[in-house]
């Protein structure tokens, strides 16, 4: 399967959740590809400063062709998960149709809700030229013991896509694993945001696999 982090407002976690999602996949012993498909290469430079090889594959894939070119690649990995680019470009597009599960990493703010209203337009017109793709929303960086993210979930039922149970919330420990090029399970595998990202992939691999 191939599992892509999209949204077009930048700062909403998918790099983050990008790279602790495909350890979380990597650890039931499967092959794992990460693809940085963000000219930023933010992905890229997290692999350059770890001291170890990654505990999954690491590709950059920044050209319109990537619908194109990563089908190709499906026989060496189980699974593929795309970190997308912050911006409406072709390159999000090419990225949308290579994906067969868009997850949209939204914050508990309105602004995000407001700002999903692009990413899930781009994702109808991807649909029509390939219908199977699934897309959900998920609530990253939700501050603890809040009922915002509550009520972020009630107002994104206006976009009629589904919302996924788990949620991330913000913790200085991905930003402190993130910084020496680990992931949240390499630093703290029994941490709170250890299990959060654990349900968060079982959630989507039970849902679209």
């Amino acid at each position: 399967m191939i599992i892509s982090f999209q949204n077009q407002k930048g700062g909403v976690g998918k790099t983050t959740l990008s790279i602790n999602v495909a350890h979380a996949i990597a650890m039931t012993g499967v092959r794992v590809l990460l693809v940085d498909t963000d000219p930023q290469g933010s992905v890229r430079d997290w692999a350059a400063v770890r001291e170890d090889i990654p505990p999954f594959h690491v590709i950059g894939m920044d050209r319109p062709t990537i619908h194109r070119d990563l089908p190709e690649m499906t026989n060496n990995y189980d699974h593929i998960v795309i970190d997308a680019p912050p911006r409406v470009s072709e390159l999000a597009r090419s990225a949308i149709l290579a994906s067969d599960c868009i997850v949209i990493p939204v914050q508990p703010s309105p602004y995000d809700v407001w700002a999903a209203k692009e990413i899930v337009a781009i994702i109808k017109e991807a649909s029509v030229f390939k219908e199977k793709i699934k897309s959900t929303f998920v609530i990253n960086r939700k501050i603890t013991n809040t009922a915002i993210g509550r009520e972020v979930i009630d107002a994104l039922q206006i976009y009629d896509l589904p919302v996924l149970e788990s949620q991330i919330c913000q913790r200085v420990l991905f930003a402190e694993s993130a910084a020496n090029g680990k992931t949240i399970f390499e630093v703290d595998p029994l941490s709170q945001g250890a299990e959060e990202i654990q349900k968060l992939t079982n959630e989507i691999l039970k849902k679209y696999d």
